[in-house]
């Protein structure tokens, strides 16, 4: 089945060219007609399904990313914060600064959402310099990935330490996420980034998020007596990560607390009281329609145009973002196909589990990359992993954190055309489809080998059990 959707894609989006939206429905119903584990009766249902399922948690966030963009762009926000930047690291290194941002903001916030954020600022960084576009889509996506699947508490590495049981301290977690994360994004961002920079033709800037090439040059030759002040142009940023960062630690100071865990053992009730106001603000619909009413205000100050001018820019924006949202509910659909065929269940009855430490540790990796690259989501893969390994747990011959380390690496591998964080990448950061696979598919693999050496090599020398 896996075959079967790799070929119809690869036929109908790079052969024969057609539209990602077109391709991608029409390969989710070549896979949905192929399966026996489908009715095919159901297929079509199955496909809106999976649509609406993804569109559900994005289709708000991309619309509101879409508005943050022009506007940041148009008020010269992000031109502001990428001279901020190069002040502190220098032009050459302004890559460094994209990087360290990347990897900070995926902690608390989604791994799309960050890229949302910062992809504007790649692109004033492209047009203020030039050249290094390719590297500065690679060390952002290469910060916010291993962030994404290595770092508690964003959701994919909470729930596989959950899921791994009370063997598996949070604290030690973190720790050893950040310690595996760092060198990881430094190898696949920073040099496979320069590394295939230097391969690819030079990117240009091309229209996407509802600005055009000739308006990021002019934005990028302002004088800064025209910017934004720096805090007024990050505030849409701040305001997402602040509101995010809220929920997100609310929750983890939560746990902290009913397990007794000092100094919050006795914040418990304070905490849970909290909890529904910082659910709310923190949801991710919220924050970033926040964070787009902050850059819309900023865009209206600044350039002092008519509100009707105004509203009409806007409008655009969320219709360059609505054919993302659309495009990445897509493959929402692809991926939910190739889950409903029951290709997940399959690929963890190949794998043979064994005994012992690294052996285990293998086998999580493999079991992982594998469910991965059939259905499309890192989340799904981890957390379906964690599920199949946890019985292993008892039986360690190495710190269990090794095992949840592990099980993040092989989830992040080789996202292609059934992710839906491929063609945000694609569409976002305005790359052609074999820019991506170049670029970002490339990119995932990397970070996955990469950890799974450095935490091999690791529990070997060092075992902790």
């Amino acid at each position: 089945m896996f075959v079967i959707g790799l070929v119809s894609v690869i036929a109908l989006l790079v052969w024969l060219k057609l539209p990602a939206i077109i391709g991608l429905i029409l390969a989710s119903l070549v896979v949905g007609a192929a399966t026996a584990a489908v009715p095919l009766a159901e297929v079509p249902a199955e496909i809106a399904s999976g649509f609406g399922d993804t569109m559900v948690g994005v289709g708000i966030p991309i619309l509101m990313a879409a508005v943050i963009g022009k506007a940041m762009m148009e008020s010269g926000a992000a031109e502001r914060i990428v001279r901020s930047f190069q002040s502190t690291t220098g032009e050459d290194r302004s890559y460094l600064a994209l990087w360290g941002s990347s990897s900070a903001l995926s902690i608390p916030v989604f791994f799309d959402n960050v890229f949302f954020l910062l992809a504007p600022l790649a692109r004033s960084t492209r047009a203020r310099t030039g050249r290094d576009y390719a590297l500065f889509i690679s060390v952002i996506g290469a910060g916010a990935a291993t962030t994404h699947v290595f770092v508690p508490p964003t959701p994919g590495p909470l729930a596989v330490a959950s899921e791994l049981g009370e063997a598996v301290d949070l604290g030690a977690m973190m720790l050893g996420g950040v310690l595996v994360a760092v060198p990881t994004a430094a190898v696949s961002g920073i040099l496979y980034g320069k590394w295939i920079n230097a391969r690819l033709d030079d990117i240009p800037l091309r229209e996407t998020m509802g600005s055009t090439p000739e308006e990021v040059r002019e934005r990028a030759e302002r004088s800064i007596s025209e910017l934004p002040g720096l805090f007024e142009a990050s505030l849409p940023i701040l305001l997402a990560v602040a509101l995010v960062g809220a929920s997100t630690t609310n929750d983890f100071l939560l746990d902290l607390a009913g397990s007794g865990v000092a100094p919050f053992a006795g914040a418990e009730g304070t905490l849970e009281a909290l909890s529904p106001v910082t659910s709310f603000l923190g949801d991710p619909n919220l924050a970033l329609t926040a964070a787009a009413m902050a850059a819309a205000i900023t865009y209206l100050r600044v350039r002092a145009i008519d509100q009707e001018v105004w509203t009409d820019e806007l409008t655009e924006s969320l219709k360059s973002g609505a054919h993302i949202a659309a495009i990445t509910s897509a493959g929402g659909a692809f991926g939910g196909l190739l889950a409903a065929s029951g290709i997940g269940e399959y690929i963890t009855d190949l794998v043979s589990v064994g005994a012992g430490g690294v052996t285990v540790l293998v086998s999580a990796w493999l079991v992982a990359a594998a469910i991965r690259i059939a259905q499309g989501s890192a989340t799904v893969a981890m957390i379906t992993t964690a599920g199949i390994m946890a019985p292993q747990v008892p039986e360690l011959a190495v710190h269990p954190v090794y095992l949840a380390l592990i099980i993040g690496a092989g989830g992040n591998i080789c996202s292609w055309y059934n992710d839906s964080g491929f063609w945000l990448i694609k569409e976002i950061g305005g790359l052609t489809q074999m820019e991506t696979v170049k670029i970002w598919t490339a990119l995932t693999t990397i970070i996955s080998v990469t950890a799974f050496v450095i935490i091999v090599v690791t529990a070997s020398v060092v075992p902790l059990a």
